[in-house]
């Protein structure tokens, strides 16, 4: 069994889990996001999109149902015990054989939690859930259940946090000697995924951004690849993965030149990021987090070039993204407590003048000022 935690870590996450279903009165929920999987028992897979459910019941038993390519997957990488295996063939319909099963686990009338909320449970699916379901009990969306319980991270977590950092750093140190007049944004990529997986790691759960020229002023992964002019920009955002446990960083790295637009907006991300640390403290909110960025924006006159976001929680997440909730966005009362693990992201992209510039790192918050997880500090990488 290759298992990345000790049994006492996913007793301890289960007992957790126990207490809040509990506390809702749910007699079972239905986990669909293969996070939620990973973190209660281990289980490590993906094409999860094609309809899998972990049935977690009051007492703590589970019982997984799954797909015969994912039996062994199960087996080898998880707690789990007891596994069902749905087939496919023509016109299957897998919520029925999971209301079967749900009726085999003597849950009929129950009180039953779905975790909606997840790419582990398509839209067409999740209809197909609800008719089936319909009833059957009573239905309630937990989706933020589980995703709640990972926000704050266990020394065992943060360890692997930890690792993942000090992987992202490596993909750093393993680019910068690329990023010159000529240097092949390909080849970087490579340079930067290569490092991660010399040192253990894992892919992302979503592509690392990589954009020069124009392209820099984009945060989302494209197709198509550039060489690197004597003056230019470079916009890379990545992660380092350790056991699926992710630590993020965002950079946007200069060739030649210092343009003065460049040094000012700079400045301004510098400046709200460590606005945003001293806003990084228990007794303070998500939401709190984000108004100390977007006052630094509006104090150097960047309102309209900013995000309406400025980062997020991270931990072990699986494709197609790794950004988990809660986001540092408006209004968001989640507040910051010890032990997260958090990204956060100055993104200012001026479109009038072309010019880009990022500048982001994980944070492990602590009863006071969170830590840096990576090694780097915030000076401005040109070269």
């Amino acid at each position: 069994m290759a298992l990345h935690f000790e049994k006492t870590e996913f007793d301890a996450r289960r007992d957790r889990l126990m207490i809040e279903m509990a506390e809702r009165k749910l007699d079972a929920m239905l986990l669909f996001a293969q996070e939620s999987m990973y973190w209660l028992t281990g289980y490590d897979t993906f094409g999860f999109c094609f309809f899998q459910c972990l049935v977690v019941k009051s007492d703590g038993s589970m019982v997984l149902m799954t797909r015969s390519a994912d039996l062994r997957q199960a087996r080898h990488t998880s707690t789990i015990e007891n596994i069902v295996v749905w087939t496919d063939r023509e016109g299957v319909n897998p919520a029925a054989e999971l209301r079967n099963l749900l009726n085999d686990l003597d849950l009929l009338g129950c009180r039953i939690g779905v975790e909606y909320d997840t790419h582990g449970l398509t839209a067409y699916n999740g209809r197909l859930l609800d008719e089936e379901l319909k009833t059957f009990g009573t239905i309630e969306d937990a989706s933020r259940v589980v995703s709640r319980l990972r926000l704050l991270k266990s020394a065992a977590e943060i360890r692997k946090a930890e690792r993942a950092a000090a992987l992202a750093d490596d993909a750093l140190d393993a680019a910068l000697p690329l990023i010159k007049q000529g240097g092949d944004e390909g080849a970087i990529l490579a340079a930067m995924q290569g490092a991660i997986f010399a040192g253990g790691g894992d892919y992302p759960a979503n592509e690392f951004i990589i954009g020069s020229g124009a392209d820099a002023l984009l945060c989302r992964y494209k197709a198509g690849r550039r060489k690197l002019n004597k003056n230019d920009q470079l916009t890379l955002e990545w992660a380092g993965v350790y056991h699926h446990y992710h630590a993020a960083m965002m950079r946007t790295v200069l060739t030649g030149k210092v343009s003065k637009r460049h040094q000012e907006l700079f400045d301004a991300a510098r400046d709200a990021l460590l606005a945003v640390e001293k806003a990084m403290v228990p007794g303070k909110t998500f939401g709190d987090v984000f108004d100390a960025h977007a006052r630094v924006m509006e104090a150097h006159g960047l309102t309209r070039h900013r995000l309406n976001a400025c980062g997020y929680s991270l931990g072990a997440r699986f494709t197609p993204s790794w950004m988990d909730a809660p986001m540092f966005y408006a209004g968001n009362p989640e507040p910051i407590a010890p032990d997260m693990t958090l990204f956060a992201h100055m993104i200012i992209m001026d479109s009038e003048t072309e010019t880009a510039m990022t500048l982001g790192r994980t944070y492990l918050t602590t009863d006071a000022a969170p830590r840096p997880l990576s090694r780097y500090d915030l000076d401005l990488i040109a070269q």
